[in-house]
């Protein structure tokens, strides 16, 4: 019994793994909005740029060199968005210089063929951008509303609950 194989062409060097060829493996793949079927390119960017902008956040703010101070939240903000947008800079450069289409591999049958042209890389970073600084925005927010336990007293480890 052939534990890995190869997924079509041996020469290509795709194999199908028990991890990548899994239904588990393989639906949660082509849920996340890269592949999800029925989706503008754009929307695309914007859901991928909204979770990156959002999690990025937290490291910046927390772990930041201005933690300790008033302004580690808008520290944390700028330097997030200031990621964002090196990440788009870099997700256009990928758009020019890619040229094909998408191929087919063992966990994801049908690839995105917006993928294959620059003005889809173009519409998908420009959806990020847009994504990724709301997500850091909107993160920030609710890092200042006033129910939240601040991050300053977790970090020292003040908190407590009464």
């Amino acid at each position: 019994m052939d534990v890995v194989h190869h997924a079509g062409d041996p020469l290509v060097g795709d194999l199908a793994t028990p991890v990548n060829s899994s239904p588990f493996v393989k639906a949660f793949i082509n849920g996340l909005p890269a592949y999800r079927s029925g989706l503008s390119v754009y929307r695309r960017g914007l859901e991928v740029g909204m979770a990156h902008g959002y999690f990025l956040y937290g490291p910046f703010a927390v772990l930041g060199p201005l933690r300790m101070t008033d302004y580690g939240a808008t520290a944390g903000l700028l330097a997030s968005v200031g990621l964002v947008i090196v990440l788009t800079v870099a997700l256009s450069l990928h758009g020019a210089a890619r040229k094909g289409n998408p191929s087919a591999c063992a966990t994801v049958p049908v690839a995105p063929a917006e993928f294959g042209t620059k003005e889809g890389w173009a519409e998908f970073a420009s959806g990020f951008f847009v994504g990724g600084c709301s997500g850091a925005f909107f993160a920030y927010l609710l890092c200042l509303t006033p129910h939240v336990v601040p991050l300053q007293s977790v970090i020292n480890g003040v908190w407590s609950v009464h």
